[in-house]
């Protein structure tokens, strides 16, 4: 394939997805390629993709129609956790060119340069107990807001979960590493980094999957913190039982690292859990949630939390309703359970019906909105430092407080990239 190219491409999923698409992109930028919206006509797309629920699979393949639709010519890349789970499924859709597993994602530039119309669909995936390499990622949208991969795979089986299948073994970046990461992206005029992973508060395990005893998520944490030049830090998302009490009292005491964290919790009852193969119950999440609280009283806590699951009855989504309801948290990301194939839920029993999964979703959203609602309104007429991000919509502009509310103002430049104390 010649230089020169044009290329687009579109995330589908988590922001670590999105941290390594950018990734991506910077490998075809230097080969000479051009980037583009997925909306304008390309010579390559590429589709970076989830596998977390089936509507991940089912906007893939919708993607690439439109693909066809509008530029039957282009060259179509599918990679991400879609891709390792299901090469064969992926090549078999029209108009797929390249299909790249989780070990080659990275050597895109290569297979590309390979590429010829019409010619089988090239499969490009390995055995995931064969990947063991660590890459390092970062999003670079804009300079407000980077994602920072510094993490990657899950050693833990969850029976709902595939990303043990899709990613393989918890691999990390280096502490090292990380902080020079951090302090290039304070010279480019970063303000805010997002450590993003699989299983975050498993750092600490090298590429060849071994751990140190100086390595792990607190030092990294405790290291960032003395980054000079970029103003926040946020954890994108952390296990419970990986949450430690001195994880929680730096961050307290810390001003770099916002307070703000994300806890998958999945269910509020401890039988759902353990037919989840989850590694805590609801007293140990009482527990990170109340300490948080009792030295963060302003600290926004967001959950994750499945409806749905084979074997949840009325009484156990009760329990989850009533636990959700009883604690001090922010608000609710609700998935609704999809089957996926080679894990250990599809044996569980009784199956529950679409329609009962929609209903659940729909009442702990509600009850998200209501949450969000009182943890807003409870800091209303306080001021809190509001990072605005650059974008221009429609003559509006978005910013986070420290603590993760939503602030929308009408647009100012000299705001963009910019802290600003703000009356909520």
């Amino acid at each position: 394939m010649q230089k020169n190219r044009t290329v687009a491409f579109h995330t589908l999923g988590c922001k670590l997805n999105f941290s390594e698409t950018s990734t991506l992109s910077r490998l075809l930028e230097n080969e000479g390629f051009e980037k583009k919206r997925f909306e304008d006509i390309a010579d390559v797309y590429v589709i970076n993709t989830c596998s977390v629920t089936d509507n991940a699979d089912k906007e893939c393949r919708h993607l690439v129609r439109r693909i066809q639709r509008k530029s039957p010519d282009s060259f179509v890349v599918i990679t991400g956790c879609y891709a390792q789970l299901k090469p064969q499924e992926i090549a078999a859709i029209p108009g797929v060119d390249l299909v790249l597993g989780a070990a080659e994602k990275f050597n895109i530039a290569q297979h590309i340069g390979e590429l010829a119309k019409g010619k089988e669909t090239k499969i490009c995936s390995c055995d995931i107990a064969e990947v063991s390499g660590f890459h390092a990622s970062f999003s670079q949208n804009d300079r407000t807001r980077t994602f920072l991969k510094v993490q990657d795979g899950c050693d833990y089986n969850c029976s709902f979960c595939t990303i043990p299948m899709a990613r393989g073994k918890s691999r990390s970046d280096t502490v090292e590493r990380v902080v020079e990461h951090a302090q290039k992206m304070a010279k480019d005029g970063t303000k805010e980094i997002v450590l993003t992973g699989v299983n975050l508060g498993d750092f600490g395990k090298g590429a060849d999957g071994q751990g140190t005893d100086s390595e792990n998520f607190y030092t990294l944490v405790k290291a960032l913190d003395q980054v000079e030049g970029i103003e926040r830090f946020r954890i994108s998302s952390i296990e419970p039982n990986l949450l430690t009490n001195e994880i929680i009292e730096l961050v307290a005491g810390s001003k770099r690292f916002m307070p703000h964290f994300h806890i998958p919790l999945q269910s509020g009852s401890n039988d759902i859990l353990g037919l989840m193969r989850r590694r805590y119950q609801r007293e140990l999440y009482i527990d990170r949630v109340s300490l948080i609280k009792k030295l963060m009283p302003h600290c926004a806590i967001g959950v994750d939390v499945i409806v749905g699951f084979p074997g949840e009855t009325d009484a156990h989504f009760r329990e989850t309703f009533d636990f959700l309801h009883s604690i001090d948290v922010s608000y609710l990301h609700v998935f609704t359970y999809s089957e996926r194939d080679g894990t250990k839920a599809l044996d569980i029993k009784p199956i529950i019906p679409i329609g009962t999964r929609n209903e659940r979703n729909k009442i702990l959203r509600n009850l998200s909105y209501q949450k969000l609602q009182y943890f807003t309104q409870a800091h209303s007429g306080t001021i809190r430092k509001v990072l605005f991000e650059a974008f221009d919509k429609n003559g509006m502009m978005e910013g986070y407080t420290d603590n993760y509310i939503r602030v929308t103002t009408p647009h100012r430049k000299e705001w963009a990239n910019e802290v600003v104390d703000w009356k909520l």
